[in-house]
């Protein structure tokens, strides 16, 4: 059990991890479901490992380029549950003011053509971002 601790804390010092992603890691080297599920437990209680938190600094560090949508399905991905990924969005900061940034950096201009709106909305669909906010940016609203 000790040296079950001893790598997730290893694990735990390079990154946070979610539950469900440090007990897939662990998973090989655990005797048995309980051992890990116990290590997994303590670590929780002592706060050094928190799905709140690896939600928060996930959604940080990706939401420059992501809409809410795809950090949502990315963090349930990752075992992380609703509530935690709930209260971690609003770190991101606000969806179309994010959605205008990756737009700008792409494509820099609004769509001349039926052709070249379609295209620009499918990537801003495709990197998460909700219809509201691609319209939003798409309209030239709130430049």
């Amino acid at each position: 059990m000790a040296d079950l601790r001893v790598r997730a804390l290893q694990l735990l010092t390079r990154r946070d991890y979610s539950r469900v992603e440090l007990k897939g890691k662990l998973a090989a080297h655990a005797e048995s479901e309980e051992e890990l599920d116990a290590v997994l437990d303590t670590l929780q209680s002592e706060r050094l490992l928190s799905d709140e938190r690896y939600a928060a600094q996930r959604v940080v560090a990706r939401a420059g380029r992501y809409g809410n949508a795809r950090l949502k399905q990315e963090l349930r991905q990752k075992g992380v549950a609703d509530d935690d990924i709930a209260a971690a969005l609003p770190e991101g900061g606000d969806e179309t003011e994010r959605c205008r940034s990756v737009w700008q950096r792409k494509f820099r201009e609004l769509p001349q053509s039926p052709e070249e709106r379609a295209k620009q909305q499918r990537f801003l669909q495709y990197r998460g971002f909700s219809s509201e906010a691609i319209r939003r940016v798409l309209r030239g609203v709130e430049q």
